[in-house]
């Protein structure tokens, strides 16, 4: 019995042992493991900064003052012209961050602000890190000057947005408008009209050039009550612009013909008169 009793007690100790050496392994193995994650960890984190801190994520301080089109590109701008947009860069600090975590709102919000400009894009690349602003202008249906040989000194758009100053006049010879001459005085100051008046001037070029058959040159509206259109071969008086109008205008075709029989002596058509139908002589 005194036998039985040590071998079971030798294999109890030897079983003890042997589960400390599996458990002291296991804790070494989870220590390496530890260790080794926290070493990758480590080493990532290194990493993910080292990259952060390459200069390919970061504009350079002065793009926005150089402008070099490698790093700083504007496109799809016509009328903004580009000592515009050189102006607006210059009051818009470079951001410090990486490209990727640069909103760049500010560069949308001012460019947003131009009269002409509808919408703006600013696209963001990195290696290098640049910067892509597309704009999309408001397109301009009616320009406005003071006189038949004198640039335009503005235009609206076709919602009412005025655009006006040298800073975007002339415009581009691409763009068909409808040239309107106003004096701009207190009477009728072209700087207060909206998107009404625009339908209004549009209405009547298309309602002169269907019964007219011609293409209107240019509304001459520097006295507000009394409307001139030239049309290519005669000019013609409309009056007033109350709700008559476009009835007068239908009346075209019955006196255009005559017009264009002595078109060396005819100095207007007029249909200011709701009834009646004359030529003016020159």
């Amino acid at each position: 019995m005194n036998e039985e009793n040590t071998e079971s007690g030798e294999r109890l100790l030897k079983n003890k042992r042997r589960e400390r050496k599996v458990r002291q392994g296991k804790k070494k193995r989870s220590l390496m493991r530890g260790f080794l994650r926290f070493l990758t960890a480590v080493g990532i984190l290194g990493f993910v900064c080292w990259f952060l801190t390459l200069p390919g994520w970061y504009l350079p301080h002065d793009a926005f003052t150089k402008l070099d089109p490698a790093i700083v590109r504007v496109v799809d701008n016509k009328i903004v012209k580009p000592a515009k947009i050189r102006a607006v860069f210059k009051d818009i600090e470079v951001p410090k961050l990486p490209i990727f975590l640069t909103g760049l709102n500010r560069v949308k919000r001012h460019f947003t602000e131009l009269a002409p400009v509808e919408e703006v894009y600013v696209r963001r690349y990195a290696f290098p890190a640049r910067v892509q602003v597309l704009i999309r202008e408001a397109i301009p249906v009616v320009t406005i000057a003071p006189d038949i040989n004198v640039s335009p000194v503005a235009a609206y758009t076709k919602d009412g947005r005025l655009i006006t100053g040298a800073e975007y006049m002339p415009l581009p010879k691409e763009y068909k408008t409808i040239l309107v001459l106003s004096y701009g005085n207190k009477g009728d100051d072209y700087r207060k009209w909206d998107e009404n008046k625009i339908r209004e001037i549009e209405r009547i070029t298309k309602y002169v050039e269907t019964f007219s058959r011609e293409p209107v040159e240019y509304i001459d509206m520097r006295n507000p009550s009394d409307i001139y259109v030239k049309v290519k071969s005669v000019n013609i008086r409309l009056g007033h612009p109350d709700n008559k109008i476009y009835e007068r205008i239908k009346r075209l075709p019955s006196i255009l013909p005559e017009a264009k029989k002595v078109e060396n002596k005819v100095r207007y058509i007029d249909l200011s008169w709701d009834d009646v139908n004359y030529l003016k002589l020159k």
